[in-house]
């Protein structure tokens, strides 16, 4: 199993505009967020509560999640109305081009402080390397379990996700092998190869830059799980379908 190529908060900024991502451990992330270990680790019981995702097109029942969009103006963390998640082809062939309408959030999880900062103290993070009057984020926390043998975080396979920034943060591995990130770049031929193995480590790329996808999970003891929590971050507005000739 290979470990993550960790970078000090130092010398993130550097790393990630050079080569497109950088890998936080969770001591790094703890202070990047001003939350310690503990206060984000009262967020993880939030995960138990998760429905199971109604879309997926490989006929499993693996994966549980919910979603939430939010606005960021300078300092401000603006929760937004609930909308459908959408993608196009271009970056999910499996289930790009439909309205995705995902439950919200939780209301104790989106009125949480913990949560709340957490999020901002990422979106400052990116907005220190690439300044933003506005950010247009999305919030996923997803479960994939192993109750069916096999669970697949990627079932769309290596993609990008039609955004400026993800974030992708472990937030607990239960009883589970496998899960290994991959990482490639999008104009070349670079590859990158490791596993998040404690919670609260988080992998932060340029999505114009890196493509990724994480290897499918397996059980080693039961329950088997994999939580994280994937927030997107784009400039300009939220990704919609196109509009139809007759709106």
């Amino acid at each position: 199993m290979l470990t993550p190529p960790f970078t000090s908060l130092e010398q993130f900024s550097p790393q990630f505009s050079e080569r497109g991502f950088a890998v936080l451990s969770p001591d790094h992330f703890a202070k990047q967020t001003n939350l310690s270990l503990e206060n984000l680790s009262t967020l993880k019981a939030f995960w138990d509560h998760l429905p199971r995702d109604p879309y997926l097109k490989d006929g499993g029942r693996y994966r549980y999640r919910r979603h939430a969009s939010y606005i960021v103006r300078g300092t401000n963390l603006e929760l937004a109305p609930h909308r459908a998640h959408w993608q196009s082809l271009d970056y999910n062939a499996l289930h790009g081009g439909i309205e995705r309408w995902f439950k919200p959030l939780q209301p104790e999880l989106s009125k949480n402080q913990h949560w709340q900062q957490l999020i901002s103290k990422i979106t400052q993070l990116l907005d220190n390397i690439a300044p933003s009057p506005t950010w247009f984020i999305e919030v996923h926390p997803f479960r994939i379990d192993t109750s069916d043998g096999i669970g697949r975080p990627t079932p769309e396979g290596a993609h990008r996700d039609g955004v400026d920034f993800v974030a992708v943060i472990l937030v607990d591995r239960v009883g589970v092998k496998g899960g290994e990130t991959r990482i490639f770049e999008a104009e070349g031929s670079i590859g990158l190869r490791f596993t998040l193995q404690d919670s609260w480590s988080a992998l932060l790329l340029n999505d114009a830059k890196m493509i990724h996808e994480t290897t499918p999970i397996q059980p080693i003891a039961s329950p088997g799980y994999r939580d994280t929590l994937v927030i997107t971050f784009r400039r300009n507005s939220f990704q919609e379908p196109p509009l139809r000739h007759d709106q």
